[in-house]
């Protein structure tokens, strides 16, 4: 058992504008405790004489400045819990402060850099490194994504969270059984066996958040978040076995109402964020008191969930984060004050080993039964009583495994009781007169049922054509608004552009009329220009299927539609960014992996050139009769140094590698979530467009008053020239 009390690291965030000197003082004594001290700027309107208070100072195990990196943080606060957690004991590292101060940073990091990995995807990273160099035990990682909003919780990893909205989806319960265990209902666990597939459930967790903008954060998380890693580690052959588990928690940022002035959902969200803290605040208070009897953890669901980590059997941890401007002063001594009450709860962390009842169950059945089977050849006393259903099913497995062995000196083995022995002939016999009597019937009645299937729904087939070439209307629509919003947007440029200096003449040089802009665009399309048009259609559908990655099934417009988006789109530099970096690490990669191959072959030439040494220098004296001699042969020493100078390189390079193949994996993970941002932002406005589309002018669709005629040459024809116009 580890008793100690709960840890606090304080983390400033870098102010946005030049920051007023003397707003805090940090005091790192290696003889004492470290202290962060607020002082408070005096304010004229007040006067020269007050009792108001002018500084604060709060003690945390560690202080970490503005220009902290995230690899420092992971290294003194995150590192050691996952320690304690690959040992066996539970951990929590959870973060505390106001809204907008760099709690979503420091617990999950930023999409942009690969240095701004956050404590979760570095854990992650850290533990599956453990885990591949411990190979006396045998590890079983899941993973678990919680989010509570508007105190209702909701498993971040529900597959159902693309095609639902959030009303829709099952709510996560808290249940709890005689012995206080928490367990949580619609919570599902997810198996990750490597650094990537725990990497991706990451992803796809941060993907379904709620995220919203308010006047403090562009992208404020409007829930509190509970990543969960459940690891079980077991030696080969023993029934006992280790579980832990480590929550890494991100929790909704506290607001003032009456600052942000926020209203509407916002303004719900933030009457639940602020609710469930002051819950966790109840609790926290009611701890540090002593002979306390009642502790209020059923107030809130996040009480509820986090009930051994505040106080239980669990190594505890606390960040809290701190914006201190001048305007968040308030904010930051209530987030400290806060944190000197948590460092008063003391937690009781144990060892939590058990024994696998399920193991335990299976050795005592065999036990038994093979037991049983002894007594009845012994005494030779014949059982009575019917064989279960159970047993039954496993008969047949066994018959039917025998049936399927190719090896002719294959066994059937159900021991010595007389009743399967019977049970298997009987089950023999069984299937030997079905083959005799059924076996001829069964092709011809498959052979109709497929003919019977093969029936084709044309109304079906029609009512799928009416919606493609509905669907493929409001794509012309959108397109030709986009081409006029672009065609204004040039001859906007262009007017400017003339204005400026001064030259109108232009418009009396243009060889078109002044009602006709677009000049030679308007004539008719001879048959080699449509033919060509067609090809380079085509060429342009793949080409924009290489550069944006778009869906095949997505139609040529709107991958056109969709380039155009991508192009202005706020996040397209980043993207273009991260491929840079993403193509220098792959030719470093390369370039390493060649490097790893040439040492490779230069250690094992050089292991050869030390045994043909050596073989020659034993090859010497047996031929001179002489013994070998015991000084060192300066040659081999020399190859035996370039050996040991070889390895040396050869592991540098090996660990640069693997360094790179990480960095490479969480770059192409940044991509891809970009990649799906920009792609359900572009469903949504694609969307938004078709419908406002159908409600001012809906298209009139001839189908559904004429019945449907098969195709011929000439409608088609006809069709394409259609769409041509629209186009133009």
């Amino acid at each position: 058992m580890v008793k100690q009390t709960i840890q606090i690291f304080a983390r400033v965030k870098p102010t946005v504008r030049k920051q007023q000197q003397g707003i805090y003082s940090i005091d790192e004594d290696e003889k004492l405790t470290p202290s962060l001290e607020i002082i408070l700027p005096r304010d004229l309107a007040d006067g020269f004489v007050n009792n108001k208070r002018e500084s604060y100072k709060f003690k945390f195990q560690r202080i970490f400045d503005q220009d902290a990196k995230q690899e420092a943080i992971f290294e003194n606060i995150a590192k050691p819990v996952a320690e304690s957690v690959l040992a066996g004991y539970n951990g929590t590292i959870f973060a505390y402060g106001q809204t907008s101060s760099g709690k979503t940073f420091t617990i999950t990091g930023g999409a942009e850099r690969y240095s701004d990995r956050g404590i979760i995807p570095r854990t992650l990273s850290y533990i599956f490194e453990q885990l591949q160099k411990d190979s006396s035990k045998i590890y079983t990682t899941h993973i678990s994504y919680l989010e509570i909003y508007n105190e209702c919780g909701y498993d971040l990893l529900d597959p159902r969270h693309e095609a639902s909205t959030l009303e829709d989806l099952p709510k996560v319960t808290v249940l709890e059984d005689p012995d206080q265990n928490i367990h949580l209902k619609n919570l599902s666990l997810h198996q990750a066996t490597t650094e990537e597939e725990a990497l991706n459930l990451l992803f796809l967790g941060d993907t379904n958040r709620m995220i919203a903008e308010t006047p403090m954060n562009q992208a404020s998380t409007r829930s509190h978040c509970i990543f969960t890693i459940h690891l079980s580690s077991k030696e080969p052959g023993s029934a006992t076995v280790r579980r832990a588990k480590l929550h890494l928690v991100d929790l909704a940022g506290s607001e003032r109402v009456a600052k942000t002035g926020v209203g509407g959902q916002l303004l719900t969200e933030a009457k639940y964020i602020n609710l469930s803290l002051h819950y966790l605040e109840q609790v926290i208070v009611a701890l540090s008191e002593k002979h306390r009897s009642h502790i209020p953890y059923r107030n809130s669901m996040m009480t509820s969930v986090l009930r051994d980590s505040l106080g239980g059997n669990c190594m505890t941890t606390m960040i809290a984060t701190l914006s201190l401007e001048k305007r968040n002063i308030d904010e930051s001594i209530s987030t400290c004050r806060f944190a000197q009450r948590v460092a008063l709860i003391r937690n009781e962390a144990v060892l939590n080993e058990e024994i696998d009842p399920r193991l335990m169950i299976l050795r005592l059945q065999k036990e038994i039964q093979e037991l049983k089977d002894e007594l009845a050849l012994v005494t030779g006393e014949q059982r009575t009583e019917a064989l279960t259903e159970a047993e039954l099913l496993q008969l047949e497995k066994l018959i039917t495994s025998f049936l399927e062995d190719q090896d002719p000196e294959s066994k059937l083995e159900v021991g010595a009781d007389m009743r399967k022995i019977h049970h298997c002939f009987h089950y023999l016999k069984k299937l030997l007169t079905d083959k005799k009597i059924h076996g001829p019937s069964r092709a011809p009645f498959s052979e109709v049922k497929d003919q019977v299937n093969q029936g084709p729904s044309t109304e079906e087939e029609y009512k799928k054509l009416r919606e493609i070439l509905q669907q493929r209307d409001n794509e012309i629509n959108i397109l030709v608004n986009m081409l006029k919003k672009e065609k204004k947007k040039a001859q906007d440029a262009l007017h400017s552009s003339s204005m400026d200096r001064g030259e109108p003449r232009r418009s009396q040089s243009s060889p078109f009329p002044p009602g006709n802009p677009e000049g030679l665009r308007t004539l008719p399309l001879s048959a080699p220009t449509q033919a060509q048009d067609s090809s380079v259609i085509q060429y342009r559908s793949s080409l924009l299927h290489r550069k944006t990655g778009v869906r095949e099934e997505m139609s040529l417009g709107r991958q056109e539609a969709f380039e155009i988006f991508k192009r202005d789109h706020a996040d397209s530099v980043t993207i273009e960014d991260n491929k840079q970096i993403l193509k220098q690490r792959f030719s470093e990669a390369k370039a390493l992996g060649e490097s790893i191959n040439e040492a490779r072959r230069k250690i094992g030439r050089l292991k050869e050139e030390i045994t043909q040494r050596h073989v020659q220098q034993v090859a010497l004296g047996i031929s001179e009769n002489t013994t070998v001699p015991s000084a060192p042969d300066p040659m081999e020493e020399k190859l035996r140094s370039q050996l040991e100078e070889e390895k040396t390189r050869y592991k540098t390079m090996f660990m640069r590698l693997k360094a790179l193949k990480v960095e490479i994996e969480h770059l192409q993970l940044l991509m891809d979530k970009a990649k799906v941002k920009l792609q359900k932002e572009f469903d949504a406005w694609w969307a938004e467009e078709a419908t406002s589309l159908q409600v001012n002018s809906p298209p009139v669709n001839l189908f559904n008053h004429v019945k449907p005629f098969p195709q011929t040459p000439e409608s088609q024809h006809k069709r394409s020239q259609l769409l041509s116009n629209q186009r133009q």
